[in-house]
């Protein structure tokens, strides 16, 4: 097998010296300085560089610049999803954001897991585990989601988290590490009337 296969079989696998995923990388790096570099107002070079960089991006998402991520192609990102100013995707792993996912500036999303042993991890050897954010997720600024870690639908996560376990679905959690604080209540979801959202009643 060659170190890309390993990677994506969630095996044991060289990152760090292995010539192909290093040029990998690099193009990856090159698309992004790219992207970061180009004004909002060109438009249709933007979406020429998103489309080369995230082929799993959705048209209808947005992203603002700086953005960056290992390799693009483990992401998926849905409809109507926002991933807000300095987000940072290491996708070694595959990582998918559901539709109407917000993620707040500075969020790091991570999936590679080194060795604990010095020895084993100075060679270069890593896995990475999956990360999915389900359907209209909220992550606040600077959220910090670690490897294997799944966000139920519709969860808020709190500013500053770092979110090392699994989260259910309609729940506020917060903190470091992230814990459930409670559930989501009918008074949450009536704070804004729909009306006032331009949907209709």
């Amino acid at each position: 097998m060659t170190e890309k296969e390993k990677m994506q079989a969630g095996l044991w696998f060289n990152a760090n010296f292995d010539p192909a995923l290093c040029a990998e990388r690099e193009q990856t790096a090159e698309l992004c300085q790219a992207l970061n570099s180009t004004p909002y107002t060109s438009k249709e070079s933007r979406k020429i560089l998103l489309a080369r960089l995230l082929p799993g991006l959705s048209e209808k998402a947005g992203l603002l610049s700086p953005f960056q991520c290992d390799y693009g192609f483990n992401i998926t990102i849905g409809e109507g999803s926002f991933l807000n100013r300095g987000c940072y995707l290491m996708d070694c792993a595959p990582i998918a954001l559901g539709k109407h996912v917000f993620m707040g500036p500075d969020c790091g999303v991570y999936t590679a897991v080194h060795p604990f042993d010095a020895a084993n991890r100075n060679t270069g050897l890593e896995k990475a585990l999956p990360v999915t954010i389900e359907d209209e997720v909220w992550l606040g600024g600077h959220v910090t989601i670690l490897p294997g870690v799944t966000i139920g639908r519709g969860s808020i996560i709190g500013a500053g988290s770092v979110v090392t376990k699994d989260v259910p679905a309609g729940v506020v959690a917060a903190g470091n590490p992230c814990k459930v604080l409670r559930a989501l209540t009918e008074e949450d979801l009536a704070q804004c009337p729909r009306q006032l959202a331009g949907q209709p009643e």
